[in-house]
């Protein structure tokens, strides 16, 4: 298996991008907007997309799911190991029955995913009939690398949107996106993905201001 992005910065991740502060769009600010989409369950499984570092699976657990994780970074599955059960697989590839999970997640990480419709694909096809996916990612339409956030009070917007294109142009070089690059999907793409997929939208959710830095969706397989 090929060596992930991410390896190459798995203990800055895990040491000091999840330990410095709590910002909008941050790992560790999203308990709200997971909480209120994914809602309560009865110990069913709940697959974790791009686990990471595991951080999420705390408050799945907390939520009433039994927490599982894939992730193609050995680097942060090495944290991960100890906070939920794991397996290194490519997310557009998943190593999962059809039917066989209650709920997925996808936290932050379409963005890392350049072939992100395959992997709501995968989603759709492991979720059970009825089964809910929750996808909590950057804003399409205020994020990546047309967008300088350097004044938070008033982003600008550059041409790019449209694009749709990889890049590792960050407005700062604090985050992750300046070391491993981004993939940017237009909304509509974005959403008609859902759709392709089998999906059917239930509630959306946006979080960060004055300008949302996070959107979020609850979806269903039919």
């Amino acid at each position: 298996m090929t060596t992930a992005a991410y390896d190459g910065i798995a203990d800055w991740y895990e040491q000091e991008f999840l330990g410095g502060p709590v910002t909008d769009g941050s790992p560790l600010s999203l308990g709200p907007v997971l909480r209120e989409l994914l809602g309560t369950g009865s110990g069913g499984t709940c697959l974790e997309i791009g686990c990471g570092t595991g951080v999420h699976a705390a408050q799945v657990r907390e939520l009433g799911w039994t927490p599982v994780g894939v992730d193609l970074s050995a680097g942060m599955l090495r944290y991960a190991d100890g906070r939920l059960p794991v397996a290194r697989a490519d997310a557009a590839r998943l190593p999962f029955r059809d039917g066989s999970v209650s709920a997925a997640i996808a936290m932050m990480v379409h963005t890392d995913m350049p072939a992100y419709p395959a992997v709501l694909r995968e989603a759709a096809r492991v979720l059970r009939p009825g089964g809910v996916f929750v996808h909590v990612g950057v804003h399409p339409c205020f994020c990546g690398g047309f967008a300088d956030r350097a004044d938070p009070e008033a982003v600008v917007i550059g041409p790019g949107y449209l694009d749709g294109a990889w890049t590792k142009k960050s407005w700062t070089a604090h985050g992750v996106r300046d070391k491993v690059g981004a993939t940017h999907l237009p909304l509509p793409a974005l959403l008609n993905a859902f759709l392709a997929a089998g999906l059917t939208f239930e509630q959306f959710a946006e979080t960060g201001t004055p300008t949302p830095i996070v959107l979020a969706a609850r979806a269903r397989r039919g």
